[in-house]
């Protein structure tokens, strides 16, 4: 019966669809999904509309309203032109910065948001073709906007694409912004209401100059220029996995002063297809085979990746035996840190009001290089978003030094709010200088981090459920967790457990609960054993899935317990992984 009804309310929902407000192509494939004898496709397509959440949207590209077409990106616009105009009502001219990905129709979508912008007298600054992400944040900044948007779906697979909001701190909208926002969107009722006919003359498209103004400010970050110079022939291998980094990243490590950059051509191609890859993450080796059969022909000393969007960053270094290793996100975010803060200290800039900032998810051993070098560090949600809500908070009192996330993201700037794989692959290529400078490949530099501040191993497990009962079985294990916590994990008590959805901290050795000092409420779960051990679990915003973070903590005296030393922290995370029924 309840199959019956929900098959009866999408039909009606698509009906609509067939109207003559909607387009004679998203008509035709509409009427397809309700000819067809599987209703799969029209319940996927229509069971909900498409929700903009805090961070925008995100979904499999097509008809219907749970799909990223025109009219749901139509309606996300009009929504958000609607907002800007009733809190910037004092401004003669509010602008936007609108830029987009590679994807197929990301181009369509971004000239229409334009075009709808526009169409309510917002002037709309649109790239000539697509860019890095973190080059329209710093396009909001500065041209001096009011607000931006962009069209990418990251490094979701080909079938996605999504649309990111911004606000005039170049940063992802977070409260208040975010809910009125929302609501805006939620009011926009019928096609009808959506300004889809442009006013061309509010329409300024940039290009290169923005470029070049981005990549000077990038060059602005670099703390080691002679040793760039000495070491300017490091061979790195760089592919952009069809991506928008193709450009801007190769002339940013030119500008570092780096002269052998390594392409692989078959992935310099920009392509919404991705046709060399099964998904195109640089967290996932697959995505890197081909930049690692490159490096392994040519001996390169580095191997650097950036996603579609170029707003992450994949690395892959030379292990002790001349062996291609991926290093992972909570590496990246860990050796880029410990660069930063140990270059400054070298160079005499500290003076005790700078800070670093990383996500809740992401590795504990950073705090330990921060209380080691006296540098505060901030916890956050996952999302740069929330980074860049800290940099706000403290740009008039202390000094930024970096930021990131296990995620493979990372932040070396405040010209620009959102994570950034151009700076941080140039700032990787430099680190690899500095670690030669001292002697050290960039394994033994990483080692070395271990032995000082403490082993540590993480892995990230993700639990794909797509689909309406995809979502509601995510819900289920959230609120299993919730009900039933873990007593012990890899054979450790558990002894704190943070719960982010009421921000309580529960200490299980004496019941003892105390209120976290976090900015707003979020699903996610943390358990902490006596050993050090730390677990974040936590449904994903922008995709179908719930995801496991795993910590595990170890013992390394000397560089040759290294192996030794992942070996006994992989045997814990798999008895970790068996208490959590994963």
């Amino acid at each position: 019966m309840e199959n019956e009804e929900l098959l009866k309310s999408v039909k009606e929902k698509a009906l609509v669809w067939l109207t003559d407000q909607y387009d004679e192509a998203t008509r035709a494939e509409v009427k397809q999904m309700l000819d067809s004898e599987d209703p799969t496709p029209l319940i996927e397509a229509f069971y909900k509309d498409l929700e903009f959440g805090t961070g925008g949207l995100r979904g499999i590209m097509g008809a219907g309203t749970n799909r990223m077409n025109i009219y749901t990106v139509g309606a996300a616009t009009q929504g958000l032109a609607n907002y800007l105009k009733e809190a910037f009502a004092d401004l003669p001219q509010i602008s936007v910065v609108v830029g987009h990905d590679v994807r197929n129709n990301s181009r369509k979508f971004a000239e229409i948001v334009a075009a709808i912008f526009s169409a309510n007298g917002i002037k709309a600054y649109l790239f000539d073709s697509f860019r890095p992400t973190p080059e329209l944040s710093f396009a909001i900044r500065h041209l001096g906007c009011q607000s931006g948007v962009n069209i990418t779906a990251s490094h979701n697979p080909k079938e996605y694409n999504g649309y990111k909001a911004y606000w005039s701190d170049g940063a992802q909208i977070i409260a208040p912004h975010d809910v009125n926002i929302i609501n805006h969107v939620e009011r926009i009722k019928n096609v009808s209401e959506i300004k889809f006919k442009g006013n061309p003359d509010l329409i300024e498209i940039i290009g290169e100059k923005m470029d070049n103004d981005y990549l000077e400010a990038i060059k602005g970050l670099s703390l080691s220029p002679e040793i760039c110079a000495k070491y300017n022939d490091l061979k790195i291998v760089y592919t952009p996995i069809h991506g928008t980094g193709v450009k801007l990243v190769p002339e940013s490590l030119a500008k570092y002063g780096f002269t052998n950059i390594i392409h692989v051509p078959e992935q310099d191609i920009p392509s919404g297809d991705f046709p060399t890859v099964d998904s195109p993450n640089p967290e996932n080796a697959s995505a890197m085979a081909m930049a690692v059969a490159k490096a392994k022909e040519v001996e390169a000393d580095l191997v650097v990746a950036s996603d579609p969007d170029a707003d992450r960053i994949g690395c892959v270094i030379r292990d002790t035996d001349g062996e291609y290793v991926l290093v992972n996100g909570n590496q990246i975010v860990m050796i880029l840190l410990n660069y930063l803060m140990t270059r400054n200290a070298e160079l005499g800039c500290l003076t005790g009001k700078e800070y670093i900032v990383k996500t809740i998810v992401t590795t504990e051993t950073i705090k330990s290089i921060a209380d080691a070098n006296n540098i505060k560090m901030f916890d956050c949600y996952t999302g740069f978003k929330w980074i860049a809500s800290v940099i706000r908070d403290n740009e008039e009192s202390m000094r930024y030094l970096g930021g990131g996330e296990e995620s493979y993201g990372f932040l070396a700037e405040t010209f620009a709010r959102d994570k950034d794989s151009v700076s941080a692959i140039s700032l990787m290529a430099e680190c690899l200088a500095w670690a030669k400078d001292k002697g050290m490949s960039f394994m033994e530099m990483l080692q070395d981090i271990y032995i000082k501040y403490g082993f540590s191993r993480e892995l990230g497990i993700s639990v794909v459920r797509p689909g309406k009962s995809g979502a509601e079985e995510i819900q289920a294990m959230m609120k299993g967790f919730r009900a039933n916590p873990p007593k012990q994990l890899g054979g450790s008590p558990v002894v704190i457990v943070k719960d982010y959805a009421d921000l309580n901290m529960t200490d299980l050795r004496d019941g003892h609960v105390e209120k976290m000092d976090f900015p707003t409420t979020s699903n996610v779960l943390q358990y902490f054993t006596e050993d050090g051990t730390k677990v974040s679990v936590r449904p994903s915003g922008t995709e179908p899935k719930i995801k496991f973070y795993i910590e595990v903590k170890g013992h390394m005296a000397t560089k040759a317990d290294y192996h030794a030393a992942i070996e006994a922290a992989d045997k814990k995370i798999e008895e970790v992984k068996s208490h959590l029924g994963i």
